[in-house]
């Protein structure tokens, strides 16, 4: 409210405005420059933010390290040498550790279905103790389910990551230019998702045989889906902002306003949706190894553990059976965690002004 000063004070014709302090704005000022680190808050995208939110999620934090953990033990089961395909280095050992007790293909059938044993645990590596116990042909399911967790984490990256790199693309401009780009990409999403993930998987895997590859392909087929929709979606809400108008405006291509401006304020889902589809992921190719369509059945895929030994719980050796499907368990179980912890910290209603922080 502006009022105008009484005759009978000594500033005549100013305007006086109530409400306003003056002495408060030198204040901030002076602070702004005394404490340069309250702006270092400022102009910090989303991604810190959400940094910021995820590292106080406990839970998030237990899950993202028993994943760490696992990796580990899968990195540094036995040693990692280069291929004998590779030139130069072939032979090479580029990993020389091994943490696994033993070799998970060492079979002694003398000591097969031999129940676990708790004595001298902290011993390690325990030589000659079975913590787990051991398979049908007395190979130590330690060693096998750490060893075995390279195939089943790796299975689970991998086909996440290719089915990103198929995806986001395919979302991206689908959303983006419409029309029967739009229309081409959707119908193909519609066709594949009619059919039941399993099924698909297990035509693709009957045609192209079983094999590493040809696993990662299957689980791949349809994983690109939910990417492509999740995003082609947000991009029909986010390409009608006043920014992205500016950006075409001021005649920035068409791939610069999709890289710069569209997908980093696009992909909070899609992260979201691909970490909890690792989980998803590790889960459908035990399930696809169990019934006999994984990995070979010499192999330490948990899956494939798992269907090697079917039928040893109902005979009452249930350690068989039980700590592989206790490894899908936990990893499944942490990749759920750090995925919500995750779909919190990107929560667009969240507070982004990162003063709960400070």
């Amino acid at each position: 409210m502006a009022t105008r000063q009484n005759d009978t004070e000594p500033e005549r014709g100013r305007i006086r405005i109530e409400g306003f302090d003056g002495e408060a704005v030198k204040d901030r000022q002076l602070e702004s420059e005394w404490k340069p680190s309250l702006q270092s808050e400022e102009g910090k995208g989303r991604l810190y933010y959400a940094w910021r939110r995820f590292k106080r999620n406990r839970l998030a934090l237990f899950g993202a390290a028993v994943i760490a953990f696992m990796t580990l033990l899968a990195v540094f089961a036995r040693p990692i040498r280069v291929p004998g395909q590779v030139p130069v280095l072939a032979g090479q050992v580029v990993q020389p550790f091994a943490l696994a007790p033993a070799d998970p293909a060492n079979q002694n059938v003398l000591t097969g279905h031999t129940p676990p044993t708790l004595e001298n645990t902290f011993a390690w590596p325990p030589s000659g103790l079975h913590i787990f116990g051991t398979d049908w042909a007395g190979r130590d399911i330690l060693s096998r389910i750490m060893y075995g967790g390279r195939w089943s984490l790796s299975i689970g990256f991998i086909a996440v990551a290719v089915a990103l790199f198929i995806g986001v693309p395919l979302g991206a401009v689908a959303g983006y230019y419409g029309g029967y780009v739009d229309e081409a990409v959707m119908r193909i999403v519609d066709l594949l998702y009619a059919f039941p993930f399993i099924v698909l998987a297990i035509a693709v895997i009957t045609i192209l045989g079983r094999g590493y590859w040809e696993l990662i392909f299957a689980l791949v087929t349809t994983g690109w889906l939910a990417y492509a929709r999740i995003l082609r979606g947000e991009i029909l809400s986010v390409k009608e902002n006043e920014y992205v108008t500016a950006a075409k405006a001021l005649g920035a291509k068409d791939r610069s306003v999709i890289l710069r401006h569209i997908l980093p304020n696009a992909m909070a889902p899609v992260i979201v949706q691909a970490t909890l589809s690792v989980g998803t992921t590790v889960l459908a190719a035990a399930a696809l190894g169990f019934i006999g369509l994984g990995l070979s059945p010499a192999s330490a895929e948990w899956g494939v553990m798992l269907r090697v030994e079917d039928d040893s719980m109902a005979r009452g050796r249930w350690w068989a059976g039980f700590f592989p499907g206790f490894a899908i368990f936990m990893f499944v179980l942490a990749i759920n965690l750090v995925g919500d912890g995750v779909r919190d910290a990107f929560d667009p209603q969240g507070d982004t002004s990162g003063g709960e922080f400070r």
